[in-house]
């Protein structure tokens, strides 16, 4: 499943997600732009496993909740590669607040989850035209299928993604472009990115888990969590000329944990 000579921009691929994205698509042959925005260290780590390799990367700087950035993003990419033919939409804020969200709260999540997603495909579809081929990944969550009980917000904001799939899907699919989304269920991604995050997983249920001595069979029938590099095998599997008949597709991730 080659890639050699395709040109890729993932976001957020300083770390996590985007960072196993990132360094699975260099190695099957993309140039890849490692979009970021507070991750500078991780980004050009990122840069220096991917050339370390052999591959081409470049580290572009853009807050996806800014319009004029994206832009200048997308056209850097181009300049600088000649053009982007895959977009990885992963970006994404997660500030795991109760119902009670303020204003700009809302709006901050909002603004890079959702609307950056869509604002980043503006600016790559027309280098995509001109070449009559892309393909747009927009990394969602189980959590646009299901309800939680830790963010509303961030769960509308990923079901939105999966109406905007589909949408832009019908759209382009003339262009010879096609938009996917996949839907990960929990992933080991270390670290947060952000000092406003909770736990994902507050202390008292933990602490409860442990003290009941569950198995992690009992939520993950697979016997573990996901792992950057699950998603990325998929991402560089949508991302090829394999998946020429597959758009507006949302695949679940999970390892089956939503079966339970």
């Amino acid at each position: 499943m080659s890639l050699a000579g395709r040109i890729a921009l993932v976001t957020g691929a300083g770390t996590g997600i985007g960072q196993g994205v990132a360094l699975m698509l260099a190695e099957r042959g993309a140039k890849v732009a490692l979009g970021y925005h507070s991750s500078d260290e991780g980004a050009k780590e990122t840069r220096r496993r991917i050339e370390e390799r052999g591959g081409e990367a470049m580290t572009v700087r853009a807050d996806v909740a800014r319009k004029a950035e994206i832009d200048a993003m997308a056209e850097e990419v181009a300049r600088r590669f000649g053009g982007v033919d895959i977009l990885v939409n992963n970006a994404a804020l997660q500030l795991n607040f109760d119902f009670d969200h303020d204003d700009d709260a809302y709006d901050r999540q909002m603004n890079v989850n959702l609307k950056g997603y869509w604002q980043c495909m503006q600016a790559v579809i027309p280098y995509m035209k001109a070449k009559g081929f892309g393909r747009i990944v927009n990394i969602s969550s189980v959590h646009g299928k299901r309800p939680t009980d830790f963010d509303t917000v961030y769960a509308m904001t990923k079901g939105g993604i999966k109406m905007l799939t589909r949408e832009s899907a019908i759209e382009l699919a003339k262009y010879g472009i096609t938009v996917n989304a996949i839907e990960p269920g929990a992933i080991r991604v270390g670290r947060q990115g952000t000092k406003e995050t909770k736990p994902f997983v507050p202390p008292e249920l933990a602490e409860r888990a442990q003290a009941e001595k569950r198995d992690i069979r009992w939520k993950f029938p697979m016997g573990r969590v996901g792992l950057p590099s699950d998603v990325a095998s998929l991402v560089c599997y949508i991302a090829s000329e394999e998946t020429e008949f597959m758009t507006g597709a949302a695949i679940r991730l999970d390892g089956g944990s939503m079966l339970l």
